[in-house]
């Protein structure tokens, strides 16, 4: 669709139409999109809002003669388009002026700058109106508003990522590097302060930040959220492929994958299930946790 600068309206019992305005390699352009009714496009006129000098006109009946805004005589500028002679013919509703409710003409609008076009008409014949023509003028055009690009998705924010590089025989981690979006107690690493806590923004800072690792090293990722007790909960994990992720741009990527296809969504209806029973852990759950964590965190040395 043009990038229209100006769209003008026009509406009578019977009958309604816009006509939008836009620049094509340098020459004005019209189009002509008919919302109610129907009417065989004779010509075009438009003109500045100072109304003096002399009036452009076509002869005969695409004349625009006693046409007024607001009671006042318009001055047009430049030349007049003319489209058609009026009466439909032997083409009849096929012929290429006739404009139907959802159809669009097209119209050049040449030797004129769009700042300057603050009126226009449109001399009509073969119109649903009860006169059955129309010298219509439309002023004040609307300045459309850009059309608002989508929203990019917010990315998720995670509270600890750990990246593991070396897993033991039942696939827990006993390498890695376990970095947290904010300072916690018992944890080393965390983002610095001010830094959202984006996925993209942890893997810059395990790339960039921690000495002795690196995405080819990486053979699990897994993440979690803190329970409000303060223990890590897995949430979700994933894996490198059987050669090794190659790039950070390939880590990226299956993150995206895995959030795509609902990663986070159990971690979400879990965590409001959580908030509203308020359940309390017994000592002998507590104390499995105490011990999970407590390996985990043995890696928090990097």
């Amino acid at each position: 669709m043009p990038d229209y600068s100006k769209v003008f309206t026009y509406e009578v019992e019977g009958l309604s139409y816009t006509v939008s305005l836009y620049e094509e390699n340098g020459v004005v352009m019209g189009d002509i999109e008919v919302l109610e009714g129907a009417m065989d496009v004779n010509a075009v006129y438009f003109g500045d809002d100072e109304f003096s000098g002399p009036s452009a006109s076509l002869g005969g009946p695409l004349n625009m003669n006693g046409a007024r805004l607001d009671g006042e005589k318009i001055q047009w500028d430049g030349t007049a388009v003319e489209k058609s002679d009026p009466g439909l013919g032997p083409d009849g509703t096929d012929k290429e002026t006739y404009v139907e409710a959802g159809d669009t003409l097209t119209v050049s609008l040449e030797g004129v700058a769009l700042d300057d076009i603050d009126v226009l008409g449109i001399r009509a014949t073969s119109t649903t109106t009860e006169e059955g023509s129309i010298k219509a003028v439309s002023d004040d055009p609307e300045e459309p508003e850009d059309p608002e690009e989508p929203e990019d998705p917010e990315e998720p924010l995670l509270e600890k990522v750990l990246f593991g590089t070396q897993l033991d025989e039942a696939g827990g981690v006993i390498d890695g590097v376990a970095i947290v979006g904010e300072p916690r107690e018992g944890y080393e690493l965390s983002l610095p302060e001010g830094q959202e806590p984006t996925f993209e923004n942890y893997l810059s800072f395990y790339e960039n930040d921690v000495d002795g690792y690196d995405v080819a090293s990486l053979q699990t990722i897994k993440f979690y959220e803190f329970h409000p007790d303060g223990y890590p909960v897995e949430i979700f994990s994933i894996d490198a492929p059987e050669d090794g992720f190659q790039s950070s741009e390939e880590v990226l990527a299956a993150y995206d994958e895995a959030i795509e296809a609902g990663a986070l969504e159990p971690a979400q209806e879990g965590a409001e299930l959580m908030a509203a029973l308020s359940l309390e852990e017994t000592g002998e759950e507590t104390e499995t946790v105490e011990e999970e964590t407590a390996s985990e965190e043995d890696l928090e040395v990097a």
